[in-house]
Parts: C-alpha cells; structure tokens; sequence
C-alpha cells in the first residue's frame, strides 16, 4: 500500500472490517468533503485496492474471501430480515440440509423454535445455534473443519450428505454472477453446496444484495437449479428475468 496517505489507510482498514464504505459514512469519520473522500476511493479503486460500488466502495473480489468475522458484519441487518423470512417458509414437521455462510446462520436463528425438524448441516455455526432446541435434531457431516469459520468441508462430509434426501435446503452463496452463476471461493465448500442441492426436494438460496457486486472463482450451479431466491432490495433486472424464466419464486425483504 505504497502512496497511500494515513486517511487511505483508515479507509482500507475500514473496509477490511465491515467489507464495504459509503462515502457518506467516510466524510462524517473523517470531517471531509464527498469530493475529497470520492478522490480517495477512486485513487485506491484505481491501484487495485478498493471497488467501486454505488454510494461507496468496497474489498475488490480475488480468489480468497474476508475474514469470517467482518462478513458476519456486512449488512448484518439484511441478513437477519433475510434469515426470518426464510426460516418462515419452512414448517414443522420436516428435514432440512443448510450449509456454510453467515445468512445461513441467520436462517438457524430464525429456526429456534420450530417443532420436529431434522437438521443436516457442514455448519458448526449451526449446530451451536440449535443444539439445545428441543424440537430440532441435528446430523452433523463429517469432514475437515475449516478453522478459518467452522465449516466441514472434504469427501466425507459430501458423501454424508448424498445421504439424504431433504424435504428443504437453506444455501447461501459468496457471489452471484450477471448470468445467474452462483459463486464460492473453496472448491471443497462448493461440492458440499452442489450436493446439498442435488438432495433436497426444494432449495432456498439466501443472499444479500451485496452477493449482486462481488465475483468469486468457482462455480456453485445456477440460480435456474432453485426453488426460492430470498434476498433484499431491488435485484438487478436480469436477476430478476432468470428467476421468472426459471420459475423460481423471487422474494426481496
């Protein structure tokens, strides 16, 4: 990060925590003008740093992700209205697949309560979510723990899943493309993903709007491979079409 002044600095720290910053946010951290900050964001998107994104800036997508931590961060209020809505859309009285991702664990919150359900999950996260959830039992895959946020990746815990065969699935996703493309960054994570949903009756992908502007290296499947598409704000229009083609139910909270 050469050339960069101390304010750069801050913001490139900032955005490294939350994931994202808008220029409103940074003019009132910083007691500077829009076009000062604006100068700022387009010098450090301009070096490969930063992205621009409308209202702000955020981490330029590469092959690897942010820390687990700061993306439970990012949108955090999206996610949560996102996990309920979802969670509402699954009744008693059936089984469930959910996968690795801070919304998928929003999803787990939102579940707390419900009556009779099996729960299958790569999740650590998860399991410590409900485990003590009288009405929900819980099947942990085997597999590696990834250190880096609690997920069980590897053969084993595919095969586990393939298992199954669920009434629902929750999955979250770290991008999705223009085309429909749904996007992870671990090949080892994207082979749990694409068994989940090879093995459940019926598939809820729950992303925030935010998954719209990133990019990420490895091919999960197609939003034409869904059932039920939860996420926030306004889709882009051709989101928007893939879903209505493909006879996938759109819901933005």
């Amino acid at each position: 990060m050469e050339n960069s002044s101390p304010r750069q600095l801050e913001i490139v720290k900032l955005a490294r925590t939350s994931g994202r910053v808008s220029v409103e946010e940074l003019v009132e951290t910083f007691e500077v003008s829009p076009q000062t900050i604006r100068k700022d964001l387009n010098d450090l998107c301009g070096r490969g740093i930063l992205k621009r994104v409308h209202g702000g800036a955020m981490l330029r997508s590469g092959v690897s992700n942010q820390a687990y931590e700061s993306r439970r961060m990012v949108a955090a209020e999206e996610k949560s209205v996102i996990g309920a809505m979802a969670a509402s859309l699954v009744p008693n009285n059936c089984s469930l697949l959910i996968n690795i991702g801070t919304t998928t664990e929003q999803v787990a919150l939102a579940l707390r309560g419900k009556e009779n359900l099996m729960v299958v999950t790569n999740n650590i996260n998860v399991v410590n979510i409900l485990h003590n959830e009288p009405g929900i039992d819980i099947i942990v895959t085997g597999g590696i723990i990834r250190r880096s946020d609690s997920g069980v990746v590897g053969d084993a815990a595919v095969e586990m899943i393939k298992r199954f065969k669920v009434d629902y699935a929750v999955i979250g996703v770290s991008a999705i493309d223009a085309d429909g493309a749904l996007l992870d960054y671990d090949y080892r994570e994207v082979q749990a993903s694409q068994a989940i949903i090879e093995n459940a009756r019926h598939v809820i992908l729950v992303a925030d709007s935010l998954k719209f502007e990133r990019s990420a290296p490895v091919r999960i499947g197609h939003l034409s491979q869904l059932d039920t598409f939860v996420t926030n704000g306004h889709p882009p229009k051709q989101i928007t079409q893939i879903c209505k083609e493909n006879d996938v139910e759109l819901i933005s909270t």
